[in-house]
C-alpha cells in the first residue's frame, strides 16, 4: 500500500500534467474523485462553484484571494465557453476596460449570449457572473478574441458604451482612443447604425486628446452622408490628463497617463535628495 505522501505525490503528478502551458481553472470531471479530493484538501486546488476548481497553494491563509484574483479571467472564458460554446461575448463596457489595460478585477462580470438566462452567479470574494440573454451576436467583425475572452473590438467597444463612460473611466477611454491607428472602423460603424450623436462625442474626445485630423474626419463623413452632427467633449471639463500618443501599445499609454496624472503628488510628497556625503 502506498504511503500519503507517495499518494499526494500521485495526485500532484496528475494536476501538473494538467497545468501545462499556465492553466489554472479546471472541471471537476478532469481528475478523478480520489485525487480531486485529495489535492483540494492539501490545499492545491480551491472549489468556484460546483464543477469548478482553480489552482491554489498550501501556503495561502485562510481568506487569500490571491489565487481567485489571478484566475478570475480564465475561469469566466472557460466557463462561458463550456456553457455557450462560441455564442457569447463580455459587454462593451468590459471589453472597453480590458482594451484599456485596466486590470481590477469587477465585482460583476456581464456575459452577454443568445443562450443566456438573465440569472446571476455568485462566485468567491463577492465576484459575480450575470449571463444576459441577448437576442442576437453582433456581426463577427465587431468581436475580438484575447486570453480566450471574446470582446468587442476597440472600435465596436466605443460605439457601444454610452457618452458617461467616458467621463466616469477617462483613462480607459482616452487609452483605446489613442490606439486606434485610423477611423474607418468607427465610421463603419457610425454609418451603419446611423449614430449621429455618438459621432458627435466620438469627435470630441479624439480632440480632446489631440487627434484632431480624426476627430474632423469623422464630422466630414457624417455629414457628408446626410448626418447632423453636432461635436461634443465627453470628458469632464477638470479632468487634466496628460494626452496619450497616438498609435502607443495600450499598456504603455496607460502607464504614461498614470504616471502623468501622480507625477506632481509623488515630487511633492517625495523626500528630498540627501545631497553629497
Amino acid at each position: 500500500m502506498a504511503a500519503p505522501n507517495q499518494k499526494l505525490a500521485d495526485s500532484l503528478d496528475v494536476l501538473k500534467a494538467l497545468q501545462a502551458g499556465g492553466r489554472r481553472v479546471f472541471r471537476s470531471d478532469d481528475l478523478s474523485r480520489v485525487h480531486r479530493e485529495r489535492l483540494v484538501e492539501n490545499g492545491f486546488l480551491q472549489e468556484v462553484i460546483k464543477g469548478w476548481l482553480i489552482s491554489s497553494s498550501p501556503g495561502a491563509r485562510a481568506g487569500d484571494s490571491t489565487p481567485w484574483y489571478a484566475s478570475f479571467w480564465e475561469f469566466c472564458a472557460f466557463y462561458s465557453a463550456e456553457r455557450f460554446g462560441d455564442l457569447w461575448h463580455l459587454s462593451a463596457e468590459e471589453s472597453l476596460w480590458l482594451h484599456g489595460e485596466k486590470t481590477v478585477i469587477p465585482e460583476q462580470i456581464v456575459v452577454c449570449s443568445p443562450k443566456g438566462t438573465n440569472h446571476l452567479m455568485k462566485l468567491l470574494y463577492g465576484t459575480s457572473l450575470y449571463d444576459l440573454k441577448v437576442p442576437e451576436l453582433p456581426p463577427a467583425p465587431n468581436l475580438v478574441m484575447r486570453d480566450g475572452l471574446r470582446l468587442f473590438s476597440p472600435a465596436a467597444s466605443l460605439v457601444g458604451v454610452g457618452e458617461t463612460f467616458f467621463a466616469r473611466n477617462p483613462v480607459e477611454s482616452q487609452v483605446v482612443l489613442a490606439s486606434l491607428a485610423d477611423a474607418s472602423d468607427l465610421l463603419r460603424l457610425l454609418l451603419d447604425g446611423g449614430n449621429s450623436t455618438k459621432a458627435g462625442y466620438l469627435a470630441g474626445g479624439f480632440r480632446r486628446i489631440g487627434r484632431a485630423e480624426l476627430a474632423n474626419e469623422i464630422v466630414r463623413s457624417m455629414k457628408r452622408a446626410g448626418y447632423d452632427v453636432r461635436e461634443s467633449d465627453p470628458f469632464d471639463a477638470g479632468q487634466t490628463l496628460d494626452k496619450p500618443r497616438p498609435g502607443v501599445a495600450p499598456i504603455v499609454g496607460r502607464l504614461e497617463m498614470m504616471w502623468a496624472a501622480s507625477r506632481d503628488t509623488v515630487i511633492k510628497n517625495f523626500p528630498k535628495a540627501p545631497g553629497l556625503p
